[in-house]
């Protein structure tokens, strides 16, 4: 099936995202078995990854994390989550977290146009403080930098990888324009 390359990009209650739930859970086993590191190793247990979207869902309904994702004729492509700040000093700040696009889509502007959705819902929700971490080395690194985030620093030996070793992690974060912050 050729698909067509117009993303949509949805911010989804959580009804929605149980309507693609079996899409998200082959998303994120995509990513996972295609390198990306985002808190799980291959193989991915698929009650595990289950478990994973049943949570967000969750964590959506109650208003804590918002989820954004991309369609290329219906189906998901990819997604990009905000984790909301809970505590009352943090009402300004969100999380950015698994920004994930299936391996053979990779590179085509899908997770800018995913981080551009998720900015949007950050501003729209008050939230002008975004922070996030990737794996040192990785893609994404390279990335975020180029859509005005800003390196904060590097903690070693954040994560384990899938080959046993441990591996460093690089802490961004962005202020959106509009913020009051100097």
């Amino acid at each position: 099936m050729e698909a067509t390359m117009k993303v949509e990009v949805v911010s989804a209650p959580a009804a929605l995202l149980r309507d693609h739930i079996g899409e998200l859970v082959d998303l994120l086993r995509d990513s996972v078995n295609g390198g990306a590191s985002v808190n799980f190793v291959p193989p991915l247990d698929e009650r595990i990854n289950r478990h994973f979207w049943e949570r967000v869902c969750g964590e959506v309904e109650r208003g804590e994390r918002v989820v954004v994702y991309g369609l290329i004729d219906g189906r998901v492509i990819g997604c990009a989550h905000l984790a909301l700040a809970g505590q009352p000093n943090g009402a300004h700040r969100a999380e950015v977290q698994k920004v994930l696009v299936l391996t053979s889509l990779r590179r085509r502007g899908i997770a800018r146009t995913l981080m551009a959705a998720v900015e949007d819902e950050a501003r729209r929700l008050g939230r002008w403080l975004l922070v996030l971490d990737t794996e040192v080395g990785s893609g994404a690194e390279q990335m975020y930098p180029q859509l005005g985030y800003v390196r904060a620093g590097e903690i070693p030996a954040f994560a384990r990888a899938a080959n046993g070793e441990f591996v460093s992690t690089v802490l961004f974060y962005k202020l959106l324009s509009g913020s009051p912050a100097p």
